[in-house]
C-alpha cells in the first residue's frame, strides 16, 4: 500500500513535543487559515448542501444519477444501514459536529457511505427491490438519502445487532417473493474497484441460483494478520468455479497468533457480503435461532402505501442483541460457500487509521482535515495498530 508514504505511526508523546510531521499540532493562525481556505473552497464547489443534513420533515432528496434498469425479477437486496458507528464516532463527531454514524458521512468523497452502498446494490438488483435496514434514532439522517424509497425502509426501534435486522428484512422479502435471490450488503465498506466488486457479486448471484440450498459469502484476500476482522476458514475448492470453496469455520477478531495462522493457512477476511435464496437464509436461521424466528414471524409487518415499514417496539423488546455471524453462520457452515474476491482491496472503515489509509489509496494524499483533527494526537489504540 502507498499509505505508509503519507502516514507514519502515531505516537502521541512525540507529537506533543514535535512540530514536524503530517499530524503535528498547528498554531492557532494555521488552523484559522486552513479552515478559512477549506470553507471558501467548499462554498465555491457547492458542497455545504451535501455535507450538512437537515433533520426537518420536508427533506429534499439529494440529486443522484438514475439507476440503470435491472430486469431480474427475483433479485432482491438488503443494505444494512442501522449500525451506530461507535468505533468511528470520535472522528465523525469531529467532522460533522453531531453523533451521526459513519454511513451518513462523506468520508471518502462527495457521496455518503449509504449513497455509495445504494449505488453498489443498484448495479445488480432492481432499484425497487432493495430494502434498507435502518434504526429509528437515525431518521434525521437517512430520510434525506432515501426520500424516494420510503416503502423500502425497514426501521428498527433500536439497534439489536445484525441478526434481527437481516432476518426481519429476509422475512419481508419471502412474503413478497418466495423465489427471491437476496444480496446482503453492509453499507459502510470500501472496495478499491467497484467494477471488480460488481463482477464478483454477479458471480455469487449465479452460484446461488444454481446451488439453491447454499449461501455464498464473499471473502477478501488478506494481506496481513488483521485482528479486528472476522475470518473465514476455507476448505476444499468447489470444481467448476474458480475461487469457490467450502467453509470450515469462522474466527471473529482473533488473537494475534491465531491471525498469523489464519493468514498462512489461506483463510479469507469475511466481508459480510452474502448471497443466497431467501429460503436458504431462512432455513439456516430456523436451524440455529428458532426462538428469534418465532418472534419475527409472530406478527406480519405492514405499512401504509408509500410509508416506511416500522418494526413495533413490542417485538424488539422480546429480542436479545444478536450477531448474525456468531449465532447463525458459525453454526451452519455446512450450508455455506466462500467466494474469493479478486483484483480489489476491501476495507471496513472500522477505525480512523483505516479511513485515512483508504483516502490515501483512493486520492493519493491525505485530506486537509487530518492536520486539524485533534483526536489524531490522542488516538493511541489505532495509532499503535498502524505501527504494528
Amino acid at each position: 500500500m502507498r499509505t505508509q508514504e503519507f502516514i507514519h505511526p502515531v505516537n502521541s508523546a512525540l507529537l506533543r513535543s514535535s512540530t514536524e510531521g503530517l499530524l503535528a499540532p498547528w498554531t492557532t493562525e494555521q488552523i484559522i487559515d486552513e479552515a478559512t481556505a477549506r470553507a471558501l473552497a467548499e462554498q465555491k464547489r457547492g458542497r455545504y448542501a451535501s455535507r450538512l443534513i437537515s433533520s426537518g420533515p420536508n427533506l429534499q432528496m439529494r440529486a443522484r444519477p438514475p439507476a440503470p434498469p435491472i430486469r431480474m425479477p427475483h433479485r432482491w437486496g438488503v443494505v444494512l444501514a442501522g449500525g451506530d458507528g461507535v468505533r468511528l464516532r470520535e472522528l465523525t463527531r469531529w467532522l460533522y459536529g453531531d453523533s451521526r454514524p459513519k454511513q451518513f458521512c462523506s468520508l471518502l468523497g462527495d457521496w455518503t457511505l449509504l449513497e455509495e452502498a445504494r449505488r453498489r446494490a443498484e448495479r445488480s438488483t432492481p432499484a425497487g427491490q432493495i430494502l434498507f435496514s435502518l434504526s429509528r434514532d437515525h431518521e434525521g439522517y437517512y430520510r434525506r438519502y432515501l426520500a424516494d424509497r420510503p416503502s423500502q425502509c425497514i426501521v428498527q426501534p433500536f439497534n439489536k445487532g445484525t441478526a434481527p435486522a437481516i432476518l426481519f428484512a429476509l422475512t419481508h422479502i419471502a412474503q413478497a417473493d418466495s423465489e427471491a435471490i437476496v444480496s446482503i450488503l453492509p453499507c459502510d465498506h470500501y472496495y478499491s474497484s467497484e467494477r471488480a466488486f460488481t463482477a464478483a457479486l454477479e458471480s455469487a448471484l449465479g452460484i446461488a441460483e444454481q446451488r439453491t440450498g447454499s449461501v455464498v459469502l464473499l471473502g477478501a484476500e488478506p494481506d496481513r494478520p488483521e485482528v479486528e476482522y472476522g475470518w473465514i476458514e476455507i476448505g476444499e475448492p468447489i470444481g467448476g468455479q474458480t475461487g469457490l470453496f467450502r467453509v470450515e469455520g469462522f474466527q471473529e477478531k482473533p488473537a494475534p497468533a491465531l491471525a498469523q495462522t489464519l493468514l498462512r493457512s489461506g483463510s479469507l477476511w469475511n466481508t459480510f457480503v452474502m448471497v443466497g435464496r431467501v429460503r436458504a437464509f431462512l432455513e439456516m436461521a430456523w436451524a440455529t435461532v428458532p426462538r428469534l424466528m418465532e418472534v419475527i414471524q409472530s406478527r406480519e409487518l405492514r405499512s401504509r402505501p408509500g410509508a416506511e415499514i416500522r418494526i413495533p417496539d413490542s417485538i424488539y423488546e422480546q429480542i436479545a442483541p444478536m450477531d448474525f455471524s456468531r449465532r447463525i453462520l458459525a453454526f451452519a457452515t455446512d450450508r455455506l460457500l466462500a467466494f474469493q474476491l479478486k483484483n480489489l482491496e476491501w476495507n471496513d472503515l472500522g477505525n480512523p487509521y483505516r479511513v485515512l489509509a483508504t483516502v490515501v489509496e483512493k486520492n493519493g494524499e491525505l485530506p486537509d482535515w487530518v492536520r486539524l483533527w485533534p483526536a489524531a494526537l490522542e488516538s493511541q489504540p489505532w495509532g499503535a495498530r498502524a505501527a504494528a
